[in-house]
């Protein structure tokens, strides 16, 4: 049956919320909705006591005998004995012990109150408590409005059950002068748009966290597009590094091609000398007019020198520069091929 009801265990609309001596101020506060919820003479039996028919004799008022009671004030008095029943029903076997002796619901009342609130002095030093604590508030570093709104409610209300009165204008000033920097616009717009007399202090908290929701929209927005631009920004460079890698490539290509044409055009300059003077050699050949590069003496050339003696061989170091110039020139074109094929593979690749 239990776990049919609306409301959990100590909520039920039917029952007054128990008592294990925590949080006096919750249960005090609840325990007074629902005894006024029955009927408004429990609460005023709790206030002013116990109702008691009397009648006047010689200028003192006597209480009249139970027969004499009429329905009405039957009833009336009745309310004092269900009080009772309601604040026993609601303690626990520790509490109930507190007020077993009272005689009347107003006496169980004001025995738990002085046994969790205190005395008057008591009440005093703890209402400046919370005074001092409601003029030092401040909205914390990275709190939110329910948050700020939770504890100044508490403070509120605390004081409020210790005889604090507050009007409209002073707590909603209160609360927009205490926010963080960055509420300033918008208390700003409140304060000039709203009537801060008539406006609840409710109906200020909702439109503070109604704007929250905006701020935070906002911020969730700016990070994602800080997200997009920052890859966009890798991928940019990474797409710059890739083309100056390609423009670099094809400067070395068009490098080496042209020391390769430089190469070839000069090989093919030789070959043409060579056969230029081979054809003078053979049409123009007058053996009278050179001089022997072997021995040195006019009238013959080397081929023909008998003076072998006087022939300068050649230097190792001839033969050796002639071998290496064809290496280096047989390495170039080596070269130049393998980067041409690495280029292309890469473009296929990429592609």
């Amino acid at each position: 049956m239990a776990d049919r009801l609306p409301f959990g265990e100590g909520s039920s609309i039917n029952k007054p919320a128990l008592f294990c001596g925590l949080n006096y101020q919750f249960w005090k506060v609840r325990m007074k909705i629902f005894m006024e919820s029955l009927d408004k003479g429990i609460w005023d039996a709790i206030e002013n006591g116990p109702f008691v028919p009397k009648f006047d004799k010689d200028g003192s008022f006597i209480e009249k005998p139970w027969s004499q009671w009429t329905d009405s004030k039957c009833k009336k008095a009745k309310f004092d004995c269900i009080t009772k029943n309601i604040i026993t029903s609601a303690l626990n076997s520790d509490e109930f012990f507190r007020v077993s002796q009272c005689k009347t619901s107003k006496e169980m009342w004001e025995t738990l109150e002085v046994t969790h609130e205190g005395t008057n002095e008591v009440k005093r030093a703890r209402k400046h408590t919370l005074i001092q604590e409601y003029e030092m508030f401040r909205m914390l570093k990275g709190e939110t409005i329910a948050e700020v709104q939770k504890r100044f409610t508490h403070i509120i209300n605390h004081l409020m059950s210790l005889n604090k009165t507050f009007e409209k204008e002073e707590l909603n000033i209160k609360i927009l002068k205490y926010l963080d920097r960055a509420w300033q616009p918008k208390v700003t717009a409140i304060s000039e748009s709203k009537d801060l007399i008539s406006l609840s202090m409710t109906s200020l908290f909702g439109k503070l966290r109604e704007h929250e929701l905006e701020m935070n929209q906002l911020n969730v927005q700016k990070s994602e597009d800080k997200h997009v631009r920052s890859i966009a920004l890798k991928a940019s460079k990474h797409k710059g590094k890739q083309e100056s890698s390609d423009d670099s490539d094809e400067e070395n290509i068009s490098l080496l091609s042209r020391k390769f044409s430089k190469f070839l055009k000069r090989n093919h300059n030789k070959d043409n000398n060579k056969d230029r003077y081979g054809n003078k050699k053979s049409n123009d050949f007058n053996s009278n007019n050179y001089i022997c590069f072997g021995c040195g003496e006019q009238g013959h050339i080397k081929a023909d020198c008998l003076n072998k003696s006087k022939e300068k061989k050649p230097s190792y170091k001839d033969k050796k520069g002639k071998t290496k110039r064809a290496y280096i020139a047989w390495m170039k074109m080596r070269y130049h091929h393998q980067v041409l094929h690495q280029v292309k593979m890469r473009k296929q690749t990429s592609a």
